[in-house]
């Protein structure tokens, strides 16, 4: 097991990884729409959070290597499932044929009060 850190991604603020890397496969914590450089939420609606968040999970996977290419899974929690459209739209700018497998849920909160948290599986 290897833990996979970087800069161009939020900092770990509990006790976990960014990601690690296992088995042939890179597990990415979720992914908030923080701006690494800030500490602070993108300004914007769930279109922006989306993206930034994405772009987490990118930097935090070509940490590893990786690229969101080789994503074979993804979970998307989301605030409220009436953003699913706004997200998808972003979501479907970061992802190609053949598109990674999928949940999407509405939770009840996200932290510091967040829309979205995108959480991925890629493969090596």
């Amino acid at each position: 097991m290897k833990a996979i850190l970087t800069d161009k991604a939020p900092k770990a603020i509990g006790p976990y990884s960014q990601a690690i890397q296992a088995a042939g496969l890179i597990f990415a914590s979720g992914q908030l729409p923080v701006d690494p450089a800030t500490g602070e939420f993108v300004p914007g609606g769930v279109k922006e959070q989306t993206r930034q968040s994405l772009t987490n999970a990118r930097n935090v996977l070509q940490a590893a290597g990786a690229d969101l290419n080789q994503v074979v899974k993804t979970t998307v929690f989301l605030s409220d499932m009436d953003n699913f459209a706004a997200m998808n739209e972003v979501y479907a700018e970061f992802f190609a044929q053949p598109f990674p497998a999928r949940s999407a849920v509405a939770v009840k909160t996200l932290p510091k009060g967040a829309l979205v948290e995108v959480e991925c599986i890629a493969a090596l």
